[in-house]
C-alpha cells in the first residue's frame, strides 16, 4: 500500500464532521479526483461521483472497502442536463448534498494558432461551466440542510502564466472569480465556497503525457520542497475545506504547489 493512500495515512487528521455527510465529486474516477473520493470515503462520508471514464471509475470502487464504497454515476459533465440528473439521483439515494467538489478538468495542450471557436467552447464546458451548474443544482438542498461546502479545483497554471494551453489557463483563472461570486451569493445560507489551486501533481496522466527529464529538473529548480506533489496532498486540503474545521473560510484561494517560485 502506498504511503499516500488514505488507509495508510494513520498520522493525518480525521474530521468527525465529515462522517455521514453526502459529498458529490466530479471527475472522481482518476487522478486528483479519485484521491478525493478515497479520502472522503475513508472519513465515512457518503460519496457519489461522476466521470466519463467508466472502467477506471469501477476499478476505483473495487479498491474501497465495501462498507464505504461510493455511488458512481457515469456522466459527461459537458452535458448539463446529465449532470443535473446525476445530482438529483445522488440526493434521492443518499440525501442532501452538503459537500460539492468541482474537480473535473482536461489540460490538453492546444497552440493559439490552432484553437478554434468550437475547441474553446468545449474547453470551457469541460473546465469551467460545470462548476457553476453543479453549484446551482446543489444550492437549494444544501441551503435547506443548513449549509455546506463547495470546493472548486483550479490550477496554478494561470498564476504561472503557462503557455501552450490558453483556453485551459483562462478557464482555471475564471474559476477563482466564480468562487468569489458564489461565496457572496451563497453565504447567507451558510454555504462556503473556496478554491484549491494545485501545482504540478504527479497523477498517472501527468507522468504518462507531460513529465520529462526536463520537467523533473524544472520542478527541482522551482519548488521550495523538492519532493513530488501527489494527489493525496491535494485531497487532504480538500478534506479540511469540506469539514467544519474551516467553517469561517470562504471566498478564498488555497495553493498546494510545494512552494513554486
Amino acid at each position: 500500500m502506498q504511503p499516500n493512500h488514505p488507509s495508510a495515512a494513520t498520522h493525518f487528521a480525521r474530521y468527525p464532521s465529515l462522517a455521514g455527510r453526502v459529498a458529490f465529486v466530479s471527475g472522481g474516477g482518476g487522478g486528483i479526483g479519485a484521491s478525493i473520493v478515497e479520502h472522503l470515503c475513508a472519513q465515512d462520508a457518503r460519496v457519489a461521483f461522476v466521470d466519463i471514464a467508466e472502467a477506471a471509475s469501477r476499478e476505483l470502487i473495487e479498491r474501497i472497502p465495501v462498507a464505504r464504497r461510493p455511488l458512481f454515476i457515469p456522466c459527461d459533465i459537458r452535458d448539463v442536463e446529465s449532470l443535473r440528473a446525476a445530482i438529483a439521483v445522488t440526493i434521492d439515494k443518499l440525501g442532501p448534498i452538503t459537500i460539492l467538489i468541482n474537480n473535473a478538468a482536461c489540460d490538453d495542450r492546444h497552440p493559439v494558432a490552432e484553437t478554434t471557436p468550437a475547441y474553446w467552447d468545449d474547453s470551457m464546458a469541460v473546465n469551467l461551466r460545470h462548476h457553476f451548474f453543479a453549484a446551482q443544482a446543489v444550492q437549494p438542498a444544501m441551503a435547506r440542510a443548513g449549509g455546506g461546502s463547495i470546493v472548486n479545483l483550479s490550477s496554478t497554471s494561470w498564476m504561472m502564466g503557462l503557455g501552450g494551453m490558453p483556453a485551459y489557463v483562462a478557464a482555471k483563472a475564471a474559476i477563482v472569480g466564480l468562487t468569489r461570486g458564489l461565496a457572496r451569493e451563497f453565504g447567507v445560507d451558510r454555504i462556503r465556497v473556496n478554491t484549491v489551486l494545485p501545482g504540478w501533481v504527479m497523477t498517472e496522466r501527468q507522468l504518462t503525457k507531460w513529465m520529462t527529464p526536463e520537467g523533473a529538473r524544472k520542478i527541482d529548480a522551482s519548488q521550495c520542497l523538492k519532493q513530488r506533489l501527489q494527489p493525496a496532498d491535494v485531497a487532504r486540503l480538500v478534506l479540511f475545506l469540506a469539514a467544519d474545521d474551516s467553517e469561517m473560510c470562504t471566498s478564498q484561494c488555497f495553493v498546494v504547489d510545494g512552494g513554486w517560485v
